[in-house]
């Protein structure tokens, strides 16, 4: 719970693209929101926004790579006197290229810390007590269409998606029963800063084949999904279609057909 009593969506990578549409969808929809990100000015704009439109909206600037990332927030969120209702594991990266290709492996290692490991923990330090408390909604875990398929180019970003959907759902499976479930959100492309961290811009045939989506739609439908309890939501039929096609598509297809639109063309 928020400061107001009403319920509060923690979410994190939230000072822009799709965490700050989260916070926007969260907000209208009556949450207080806590805003977790490395940078304060950036999440300060963010926040300015909501609470301009009367919304109670708390910033917890964090850097989210670092060991005690998971303890450091669980900590502040405590100080504050706030409890989670809904957690929003947003904050994530990737990379374009081949994984041998890098000058040293941090990046990749630093993407398996984020987008697997802190999603991990926060996932277990804010389920635990809504569980134990009986109170709360559950977790979305952000992963995407990747999580389908391997994916040449960005072997290690489309892997780690995959673990991200496979833990959401086996996670949402033990809570039947209980008050709380786990949401898998897919998205395809999103008009984010994430493009830009990726090095993904319109060379690179995938954007050429799929115009990507709003931040503020997926939020929408992301929040539509999650107050009906789905187990997994991919906004878009295209999305869709590309994740279930996976499914049926021998390997010695598929994978040269993913590295083959993760290129860039002319």
């Amino acid at each position: 719970m928020g400061e107001t009593g009403r319920a509060l969506a923690l979410i994190t990578g939230a000072s822009g693209g799709i965490g700050e549409a989260m916070a926007e969808a969260f907000s209208d929809a009556g949450y207080d929101v806590a805003l977790v990100a490395r940078s304060t000015d950036k999440l300060e704009t963010v926040a300015a926004g909501l609470r301009v439109r009367g919304r109670q909206a708390h910033v917890i600037a964090a850097d989210l790579g670092v060991s005690s990332a998971g303890a450091d927030l669980e900590a502040a969120i405590i100080e504050r006197g706030l409890k989670a209702d809904v957690l929003v594991n947003n904050a994530g990266f990737g990379a374009l290229g081949p994984f041998l290709d890098g000058n040293d492996d941090a990046e990749q290692l630093g993407m398996v810390d984020l987008n697997i490991r802190v999603l991990t923990d926060l996932t277990w330090r804010f389920l635990r007590p809504m569980r134990d408390g009986r109170f709360g909604e559950g977790v979305m875990n952000v992963a995407s269409v990747a999580a389908f398929q391997p994916g040449p180019q960005m072997a290690v970003y489309y892997a780690s998606k995959a673990y991200v959907l496979s833990f959401t759902e086996a996670l949402n499976q033990e809570l039947k029963g209980s008050h709380l479930h786990a949401m898998a959100l897919c998205p395809g492309p999103v008009s984010t800063g994430f493009q830009a961290r990726a090095e993904f811009d319109d060379s690179v045939r995938l954007m050429k084949l799929m115009k990507p989506r709003s931040p503020r739609d997926v939020a929408a439908v992301a929040l539509r999904g999650f107050k009906a309890k789905r187990a997994v939501v991919i906004p878009g039929l295209m999305e869709q279609v590309m994740a279930k096609s996976a499914a049926f598509t021998p390997r010695a297809i598929l994978l040269p057909m993913v590295e083959a639109i993760q290129r860039r063309g002319h």
